[in-house]
């Protein structure tokens, strides 16, 4: 089954999970440039607080990059343009796991697909599964997003920015 895309889903389902992070939603069309995509189209892109998708961006990849804004400081938000900074892989897998907790708010994508999605598409991890990682292997990225206040012990977000 291929990935979920953003066209399979209402746009609405992303403006109202990221409203309250202060990120904005911006649909390019079919076939143009996606603004600040690191890994260009279909992939979404990041500028300062907007996040760039078209109808085929992966719903995963949107997340994922929202997720990046969620979880980089204040700083890098501030000059926020194509490469989300992110160097260091507790970032990247606090960034990974908040993506998945976030895919639940997603009627069309939840957790489960979420976690094939993201194997479809080839990211990696230790235990060779997203799933497998995320039930076994992913305390240390709970434990930062804990930590920066994002989550809270129930695992819920808590619909703020790191500082």
């Amino acid at each position: 089954m291929p990935v979920l895309l953003c066209q399979d889903i209402p746009q609405q389902r992303l403006t109202t999970l990221f409203t309250p992070y202060g990120l904005q939603i911006e649909q390019v069309a079919d076939h143009a440039d996606i603004p600040g995509s690191f890994w260009q189209a279909p992939e979404a892109g990041l500028i300062k607080n907007t996040l760039y998708i078209r109808r085929d961006t992966p719903v995963h990849s949107a997340l994922h990059e929202g997720c990046h804004y969620i979880c980089m400081n204040q700083q890098r938000r501030a000059r926020l343009h194509t490469d989300a900074g992110g160097k260091t892989a507790i970032e990247e897998d606090s960034t990974c796991y908040l993506q998945i907790l976030l895919a639940d708010f997603i009627p069309e994508m939840k957790r489960e697909r979420m976690f094939r999605d993201m194997d479809e598409w080839g990211y990696s991890f230790r235990l060779g599964s997203a799933q497998r990682w995320f039930e076994q292997d992913a305390e240390d990225a709970r434990d930062w997003l804990l930590q920066h206040g994002l989550i809270n012990d129930k695992e819920a977000p808590s619909w703020k920015l790191r500082l």
